[in-house]
C-alpha cells in the first residue's frame, strides 16, 4: 500500500527498523523472536492475554450474574479504537492531512493490521485498559455512593496511572515513535506529547466510563435487563459518544491554546490536574469510608482486574527495569541510539498511584447481596433474573 507511505511515516518507520512499503497488508503475522527487540513480544503476549481474559471475564459474568457491563464496557472500548485510530493511521485517505499529519508511527509486532500501522497489542489495549480502571472504581462502590460523573472522572485518573507507566516506556524501546516537528503532539512532556498524557491517557476513559456507566451501567444497577439487540444499539452508541468526549473534553486547551504552545500546555496540565484532585479526593474519601462502614462495601470483587494489574505492573516494572541503564546513559534526553527517553519521576509516581488503587480493592471489606451472593452488578444488590 505504498500510496499511503508519506514520507513522514516512511521516516519513521525507517527508524524504528521496518520499511513501509513492505508492511504487509490487512493482516500480517510476524516471527516473535525476530522482532526489533526482546521486549516487544513480552509487551503483546501481556496485553493481549489480558484483553482475552478480559473478555473471558465479562462473557461469564453476563451469563452467571445476568450483568453485561463488562462485555458492553470491552466493546465499546474497541468501538471507540476504530472511530479514532484509523484517521490518524491514514490521515489522507480521511481528509485529516492539514490537521492531523502523521502523529506517529507504531512498530510492527507479531501480529499487525492496516500494512503495519495497527498492532494486535493495540487493539487489545483499549478494551483491557478500561476493564481494569473501570473495575478498581466499581469495586469501591465509587458510582453507587458518588454518581456517573465523579466515578467516571474517577476511572480517567486510575486508567492514567496505568497507561503513563507504559506510555513513558514505549518511545525509548521503539514500541513507537512520535513525529517531534507535528502540531497536534506539541508540546512534549519529555519523550511524550502532552495531548497523549491527558487526552488519550484520562479523557478518553474517563468519556468512555461515563457513557458505559449512563447507558448501560447505572440501569444494571437498578435491576433492568437488556436484551440483545438493546445492548448492541447501546454498546456502537457508547463507542460513537465517547469517541465525542474525546473531541469536546480537551476543548479548553485546544481551542484557548490554539496560537500558543505554552498556553496549550499549561491548560492541558490544568485539565489533569483538576481530573485529578477530584479523583483522589472521590477515592480516599470512599475508601475511608468503606472501612469504617463496611455494610456500605458494594459486594462486589473482580478477581481478574485485580490480579492481571498485578500481573501488568510486574511486567511493566521488569521492562522498565531493563530499560534504565540507557535511560541513565541520556544525554540531553536520547540514549546513545538516539532513543527519547520518558520522565522516570512521573512514571514512579504513577506506579505509586496505580499499586494504591490495587491495594485499596484488597483492603474494603465485601458486602453481601440480598441472596447472600454476588451481585448482579458491582455497584448494588439487585434480584437475579430467574
Amino acid at each position: 500500500m505504498s500510496d499511503h507511505c508519506s514520507p513522514t511515516f516512511s521516516d519513521l518507520a525507517s527508524r524504528l527498523g521496518f520499511s513501509c512499503e513492505d508492511a504487509g497488508g490487512l493482516v500480517e503475522v510476524r516471527n516473535p523472536f525476530a522482532l526489533e527487540n526482546w521486549t516487544l513480544p513480552v509487551l503483546e503476549f501481556t496485553i493481549v492475554l489480558g484483553a482475552v481474559l478480559a473478555l473471558v471475564y465479562a462473557v461469564l459474568r453476563l451469563r452467571r450474574h445476568g450483568d453485561p457491563t463488562n462485555l458492553v464496557l470491552w466493546f465499546g472500548a474497541t468501538a471507540f479504537l476504530f472511530v479514532i485510530e484509523p484517521p490518524i493511521y491514514f490521515p489522507a485517505t480521511f481528509g485529516t492531512e492539514d490537521y492531523l499529519g502523521t502523529m506517529f508511527a507504531h512498530n510492527v509486532f507479531t501480529v499487525d493490521f492496516l500494512w503495519g500501522r495497527l498492532p494486535l497489542y493495540i487493539v487489545a489495549i483499549y478494551p483491557l485498559m478500561a476493564t481494569i480502571a473501570f473495575e478498581i472504581v466499581r469495586m469501591l462502590g465509587v458510582f453507587r455512593k458518588y454518581g456517573v460523573l465523579l466515578g467516571a472522572v474517577s476511572v480517567g485518573f486510575v486508567h492514567h496511572a496505568f497507561y503513563e507507566i507504559f506510555d513513558q516506556l514505549g518511545p525509548q524501546l521503539r514500541w513507537w515513535e512520535w513525529t517531534l516537528d507535528n502540531k497536534v503532539n506539541l508540546p512534549f512532556f519529555d519523550s511524550v506529547p502532552l495531548p497523549s498524557v491527558v487526552v488519550f491517557a484520562a479523557l478518553w476513559p474517563m468519556s468512555l466510563a461515563l457513557c458505559v456507566q449512563f447507558f448501560v451501567g447505572r440501569h444494571v444497577d437498578a435491576g433492568r435487563q437488556f436484551s440483545g439487540l438493546q445492548l448492541v444499539w447501546r454498546t456502537v452508541v457508547i463507542g460513537l459518544a465517547a469517541s465525542v468526549g474525546v473531541f469536546v473534553l480537551p476543548l479548553p486547551a485546544t481551542v484557548f491554546g490554539m496560537g500558543s504552545d505554552t498556553v496549550r500546555g499549561f491548560l492541558y496540565a490544568a485539565e489533569l490536574a483538576v481530573l485529578s484532585v477530584v479523583a483522589v479526593v472521590v477515592l480516599v474519601r470512599q475508601w475511608s469510608h468503606l472501612r469504617q462502614v463496611p455494610s456500605d462495601a458494594p459486594g462486589y470483587r473482580n478477581g481478574f482486574a485485580q490480579w492481571y494489574a498485578i500481573v501488568y505492573l510486574a511486567v511493566m516494572a521488569v521492562l522498565w527495569m531493563s530499560a534504565l541503564p540507557d535511560f541513565f546513559g541520556a544525554v540531553d534526553g536520547f540514549t546513545t541510539n538516539g532513543d527519547p527517553v520518558g520522565n522516570l519521576w512521573y512514571t514512579i509516581a504513577c506506579f505509586a498511584v496505580a499499586i494504591l488503587c490495587v491495594a485499596a480493592t484488597f483492603t474494603v471489606p465485601r458486602g453481601q447481596s440480598k441472596d447472600g451472593g454476588e451481585p448482579v452488578s458491582g455497584e448494588s444488590a439487585v434480584t437475579q433474573p430467574a
